[in-house]
């Protein structure tokens, strides 16, 4: 079990109430071996998470493939049951509910996917697959779903021609934008975009963030964006959280997060990212060494074994993530 220190959700410079407040989340996964599928461990996935999202904000969590980015946001949907921790969503706590009971609040959160094909039903028509939540939860008449699904197609660039089509028949930025319509089906509040654009061309990267940076502003969407692409979550982020096996090591607003960054892993990955003007010379610090299991995590500091900085209090004691100016936190022993 993790050490860390409690440290509570994340602020946010919105007085609003938080659409997803998340706090102390934890998701460990047991490791079964041999012929009897003896329990040989635990996979620390997830390891102490907190954070909240407000309406009309998007939380950008970033890291290192394996850094347990994905698990967390479908663990706060509860598509994955949490180990410990809490999950609050517009106020209510859907930690331990039951199906049943977290039925009504399937329609407030809603994902979607990386790859938009394999997320697409290839037997379905897309009118049948954007209309299917509509269906499910027995909103309106046949009527009246057809015709919310058409100004859906409309809502994301899509002609409601297309709705008798297939998904093999459109290009991966289309098959998103019926991903994104199937999202918004429901009205929700909060939608979980997990590596939305890491599968499509540039440009059509940046046609399918602008749109749904119009739908959060139209909508008033809490957007929970996992990525490891730097860029994209500059672009579309107002507060950023690093992860690092299963646990945030920085969080911020997007200015300091970009400008200051504090956190020696955050300075990593910030030296890493490419300059698009060829001029800018600049120095370029690469990662030592290879990440960690998250089956048997490094005691302390789980970075310290790549931690140009290490002390020997990093490697016996886990540092809390503490506030180190207004709305930035850091988990470091140094900063």
């Amino acid at each position: 079990m993790s050490d860390r220190p409690h440290a509570g959700p994340m602020p946010s410079a919105c007085a609003d109430p938080a659409i997803l407040e998340v706090n102390e989340l934890k998701k460990y996964f047991s490791t079964r071996r041999g012929f009897l599928r003896r329990n040989a461990g635990n996979v620390f996935a997830v390891d102490g998470v907190s954070f909240s999202i407000r309406r009309g904000e998007t939380l950008g969590l970033v890291g290192e493939s394996g850094c347990g980015k994905s698990t967390v946001g479908r663990t706060a949907l509860r598509l994955i049951e949490p180990t410990a921790g809490s999950i609050k969503l517009d106020g209510d706590d859907i930690t331990h509910l039951r199906k049943k009971e977290l039925r009504r609040h399937r329609a407030q959160m809603q994902i979607i996917f990386q790859d938009p094909f394999s997320s697409l039903d290839p037997r379905m028509s897309v009118g049948g697959i954007v209309g299917e939540p509509l269906r499910i939860h027995r909103l309106g008449s046949a009527k009246d779903r057809t015709a919310r699904v058409a100004e859906l197609f409309e809502r994301v660039g899509l002609r409601k021609t297309h709705m008798p089509h297939y998904p093999h028949q459109f290009s991966g930025g289309q098959r998103q934008r019926i991903g994104i319509a199937r999202a918004l089906a429901l009205s929700p509040k909060l939608i979980v975009a997990d590596e939305p654009v890491s599968s499509l061309d540039v440009s059509i990267q940046a046609q399918i963030l602008n749109l749904m940076m119009d739908l959060q502003r139209e909508l008033g969407l809490a957007y929970l964006f996992i990525s490891h692409n730097l860029a994209v979550v500059e672009h579309i982020s107002h507060w950023v959280a690093v992860m690092y096996l299963g646990r945030i090591v920085e969080y911020a607003d997007k200015a300091s997060l970009f400008t200051s960054p504090t956190h020696p892993y955050t300075e990593l990955l910030l030296s890493a990212v490419p300059v698009p003007d060829p001029s800018v010379r600049r120095s370029k610090r690469i990662l030592q060494g290879d990440v960690p299991s998250p089956l048997n995590p490094p005691p302390g500091c789980h970075f310290h074994t790549r931690c140009p900085y290490a002390v020997e209090r990093c490697r016996v004691e886990t540092p809390m993530l503490r506030e180190i100016r207004p709305g930035h936190r850091v988990a470091c022993h140094l900063r």
